[in-house]
């Protein structure tokens, strides 16, 4: 079923302009990973986890070889693999993204230097500020990773291992990418003896992964609701009438008394959300209220799938 889904996704016809912005989005998503390597973390020692996090750990062994380079030679087997293990899965566009980051990283690197007190005549130095470049390095790597993400494509690497752990081990992902990662971070505090550089490679993991969010699940201010209150009908026409949104009703009992009751399902704006619960506090004090942040709304009011498809 997932085989034939991302078949699917990958099938549009050559040239369109989902597949033109497809690519686009590969290669600038690309270029801005390797820009963030190549500015803000490799000359720093930071190592935020990957094949690359490795490869500034090896660079620092030997110097001669660049960190794409490293990076290249741990993601070719790793996707000969993933090819074995998962098939299809693993696509056109993962191949390249994973041949072109090193490539660009090798790149960028002859043309900017690797010393930071030559790098571009020695203008964003940031040796005495490794924090902002730790930053920087995390927001501008997961900017580029969320682009390639959105394509169903991946950046190749230790995502591998972790699937491969996740499939055998039965792993949730998110823990055996944790654990990949903390395991390449260790390795760099061993490395390069130096306490500090763990701490600034886990901000630059924690922003990059909140970015790759923030591309995937997109921007919201929407706000979900669960209201439970025993002036439900007031609530309700309140919505319909005054705030002209519609909503859901739940039946649900409590688990203590049994008594049935009748939860609203309501997603609005973060700037209805005070409007919404001044009124409820005004008409039910005794109101019982979850506020949660909805990261996506798609439907009627909202934006619609067929928007979705095409972003």
């Amino acid at each position: 079923m997932i085989n034939s889904y991302e078949n699917k996704i990958h099938s549009e016809p050559l040239f369109s302009r989902k597949w033109i912005l497809s690519w686009m989005s590969i290669i600038t998503g690309a270029l801005l990973f390797s820009t963030a390597y190549v500015l803000f973390i490799n000359p720093y020692n930071i190592v935020p986890g990957g094949v690359y996090g490795l490869g500034i750990i090896l660079h620092n062994f030997f110097p001669n070889i660049q960190v794409g380079t490293f990076g290249l030679c741990f993601d070719i087997p790793l996707l000969l693999i993933a090819f074995k293990i998962f098939g299809a899965h693993f696509g056109a566009r993962t191949i390249i993204a994973a041949l072109l980051i090193p490539l660009l990283m090798n790149g960028l690197t002859m043309i900017v230097g690797a010393d930071p007190e030559t790098m571009l005549n020695g203008h964003i130095n940031l040796s005495n500020d490794i924090l902002l470049s730790a930053i920087f390095g995390g927001v501008i790597s997961g900017a580029g990773l969320g682009l390639i993400f959105r394509t169903h494509a991946t950046s190749g690497g230790t995502d591998i291992i972790s699937m491969i752990i996740t499939k055998y081990f039965h792993f949730p992902l998110s823990k055996s990418i944790v654990c990949v990662e903390s395991v390449i971070v260790i390795i760099g505090l061993i490395a390069f003896g130096d306490w500090k550089l763990p701490l600034y490679s886990i901000i630059t993991i924690f922003l990059c992964a909140k970015v790759i969010d923030y591309f995937i699940e997109g921007i919201s201010n929407d706000k979900l609701l669960f209201i439970i209150s025993e002036q439900h009908e007031k609530i309700k026409d309140y919505i319909i009438n005054d705030l002209s949104r519609g909503g859901t009703y739940i039946k649900s009992s409590g688990m203590y008394t049994d008594g049935e009751k009748q939860m609203i399902f309501l997603v609005i704006s973060r700037r209805e959300l005070s409007l919404v619960q001044s009124y409820i506090k005004e008409v039910d004090p005794f109101v019982f209220m979850v506020v949660v942040d909805a990261h996506e709304t798609l439907g009627d009011g909202f934006k619609s799938f067929q928007d979705k498809l095409n972003s």
